[in-house]
């Protein structure tokens, strides 16, 4: 089966592409980030015409995380467990049953974090804090999960075109580095990089400077694989091809497929 991660910026004005996308790879669970839009103002009835059935976790203007799925989960779970009184709404999580037993996919829209030492830089530390601690809960229940999204992390100089620009940024700071490679410690496996360590290869191109057309691009869009689901890892593509389509979103999908 194949599970999908997609930062769409904005869904009501990228539908037309991700319809596209969604007929051409036909996915089987996709998980959308930064939807921008309220669950009652989603565009659900263009997808559910392709057979999929729609979970969202809106927020008006901004934020907001989807999951689109061939299978209605069995349960979904919305928001980041650790402080109710988080309103951003970034996180979305559902189960599903498959041939292989429990399949856990969570849809992760993780703060920015920018600029530097505000307040903005604390909640993003903070809520990948929380994140790592409920990590650690599901791998109790030693199952296929996958933490699907928008990281706003750059792992290593690697993933990022040239590392000299992103020295003051958020998103390459050694305290956002450090907090995403706990979560692999603690036994999740970057997707990509079990099966590809190739340089360049990114998931985001700023719509800025000429960016996409200078493959002046970062990798921030990541699959983290629970141990159960690492064993049943198949492939790991990225589609970049969409980045070039009209009004397209500035990330692109990653998608993996695995045993189900």
């Amino acid at each position: 089966m194949l599970i999908a991660s997609w930062n769409i910026n904005g869904i009501k004005a990228r539908i037309d592409g991700l319809t596209t996308w969604l007929q051409e790879r036909s996915p089987d669970i996709a998980c959308l980030q930064e939807i921008k839009s309220q669950d009652e103002g989603f565009p659900r009835e263009a997808i559910e015409a392709l057979g999929y059935h729609v979970e969202t976790h809106g927020q008006k203007g901004f934020n907001g995380v989807a999951l689109l799925s061939r299978q209605k989960p069995e349960s979904v779970t919305r928001g980041l467990p650790g402080d109710e009184s988080d309103e951003q709404s970034r996180y979305i999580e559902g189960v599903w049953q498959t041939g292989s037993g429990p399949l856990r996919v969570a849809s992760i829209y993780l703060p920015n974090g920018n600029p530097l030492g505000t307040e903005k830089f604390a909640y993003k530390l903070a809520w990948m804090n929380r994140l790592e601690r409920h990590a650690a809960g599901l791998l109790e229940r030693e199952e296929r999960v996958v933490l699907a999204g928008d990281y706003n992390v750059i792992p290593q100089p690697e993933d990022v075109h040239n590392p000299e620009a992103w020295t003051e940024d958020a998103l390459f700071q050694p305290e956002s580095r450090g907090n995403l490679r706990r979560l692999v410690h603690l036994g999740f496996a970057d997707a990509l990089r079990l099966t590809d360590d190739s340089r360049q290869i990114y998931t985001f191109w700023d719509y800025q400077a000429g960016a996409w057309q200078k493959n002046n691009g970062i990798r921030i869009d990541h699959l983290l694989l629970s141990p159960e689901a690492q064993i049943a890892l198949r492939s790991v593509g990225i589609d970049k091809q969409v980045r070039s389509w009209e009004k397209p979103s500035d990330h692109v999908p990653i998608i993996a497929e695995i045993e189900a």
